[in-house]
């Protein structure tokens, strides 16, 4: 059972990196954190590496609406959604898929939250 959910985007890499921190925001998440993985790559590593970038996504009153629910919660947060670049040059956008996230956790009072980022998520990817 897949962990992501994905969508294939049409554009320009650095493009849909935007178009997906917008269409986040548009759902009510902030990006928390870009880490540019083939930036890393080869600063730290001298490697070569796809263009990969991983956004830390977070929305405010959700994470605190599932942290009063699970106080551990917060080893899970962000969520992390991926933009990168495939050996075709084809830009697939990968968000982990919230509720089998929450499912960690064991708490079925998580399960309508975990329902509701994943609704948020499916649409961020239908927007790209």
């Amino acid at each position: 059972m897949s962990y992501t959910i994905q969508q294939r985007a049409d554009g320009e890499f650095d493009d849909v990196v935007q178009r997906t921190i917008t269409a986040l925001e548009g759902e009510g998440f902030g990006v928390l954190c870009d880490v540019d993985v083939q930036a890393t790559f080869a600063e730290k590593l001298d490697e070569d590496f796809r263009r990969y970038r991983i956004l830390g996504a977070c929305n405010p009153g959700l994470a605190k609406e599932g942290l009063e629910t699970e106080i551990e919660l917060g080893a899970l947060l962000p969520c992390n959604v991926v933009v990168y670049e495939t050996d075709t040059g084809d830009v697939v956008v990968s968000a982990v898929d919230p509720s089998r996230l929450l499912d960690v956790a064991e708490e079925s009072d998580l399960e309508s939250l975990g329902a509701d980022v994943t609704e948020r998520f499916e649409r961020v990817l239908d927007a790209l």
